[in-house]
């Protein structure tokens, strides 16, 4: 029996997203997209710090620097988190004022890869996945999504897998670290949303296998890389969002959760969406890259 308990009893996100250890601090970053923040917590759950931006956090990751590379709605810019300053960086697009950018990842090339979304309630296929370069620059890799989700490399970095969780999706590419290149892509899941939840958020262990957030079904969902599905547990809330593995040994795993999105009727039926929730795992995840800044 996995024993998930509640990270902070008093701390509730209305759109929790995108943890990320910071190894050289000891701590947790969380945003909540809507509210526009980014929080850092310790493992025991003190909130030690909280950020706040002109505009929804969709994803961030640490760069080299010390500083943040961050995706707020419409735009890429760098954060220096001790003077609290913003930089612009880059504006990769063409996004519709009603799309967002959402999850986003460092990959093992040292670059930013992050997609964005349709917010309508009626989506349609606007959502691209770009490749934000060190220098700024950037490329799009693929266009028609839903809502761009689930990036996450295996330990060699020779794999990433990326999901559509609008569609839903799980599609595998062949990825080459030193050229940033992600080639080959293959569908290979096509999750079954009433029985597990949608793919959102994603991280890989070291034995290989991609554990995803069952959003508003409250699994977690851990697949190979070929796409077999091989176990979906019971989580705590409906609205898990995104797994980080955390502390000295990696093996501290951190789920954030959304909790308005659900509406009232969800919010009842599961009263902890929103929390941040940690557990334990078997295996060590995979560290996530720094932005080569």
């Amino acid at each position: 029996m996995i024993e998930i308990r509640v990270l902070n009893p008093d701390l509730r996100m209305a759109l929790g997203e995108g943890p990320v250890w910071d190894e050289a601090q000891d701590r947790v970053l969380v945003a909540d997209i809507l509210a526009c923040t980014i929080t850092a917590l310790s493992l025991h759950g003190a909130v030690l710090d909280v950020w706040h931006f002109p505009s929804e956090v969709g994803s961030f990751g640490l760069c080299r620097s010390g500083r943040w590379i961050v995706a707020l709605r419409h735009a890429v810019v760098l954060y220096d988190w001790r003077t609290r300053r913003i930089e612009p960086f880059c504006t990769p697009g063409p996004i519709p004022p009603y799309g967002r950018l959402n999850d986003g990842k460092v990959g093992p090339d040292g670059a930013f890869w992050v997609g964005s979304m349709d917010e309508r309630a009626q989506r349609g296929p606007v959502g691209r996945l770009f490749r934000i370069a060190p220098d700024g620059s950037w490329r799009e890799i693929c266009d028609g999504l839903l809502t761009s989700n689930g990036l996450a490399w295996t330990h060699d970095g020779r794999t990433m897998l990326h999901t559509d969780s609008g569609a839903p999706w799980i599609d595998a590419w062949d990825f080459d670290p030193d050229a940033g290149t992600a080639t080959n892509r293959r569908r290979i899941a096509t999750p079954d949303a009433d029985a597990i939840g949608r793919p959102d958020g994603a991280a890989f262990d070291t034995a290989g296998r991609y554990w995803s957030a069952g959003v508003r079904k409250g699994r977690i969902n851990r697949f190979r890389t070929d796409g077999t599905l091989i176990d979906s547990l019971p989580f705590p809330a409906l609205g898990i969002t995104m797994p980080c593995f955390c502390g000295p040994d990696l093996r501290t795993v951190v789920w954030s959760s959304l909790r308005t999105p659900l509406g009232a009727e969800g919010i009842g039926a599961s009263p902890l969406s929103g929390a941040l929730f940690v557990m334990r795992s078997d295996e060590p995840g995979v560290p996530v890259a720094r932005f080569a800044d």
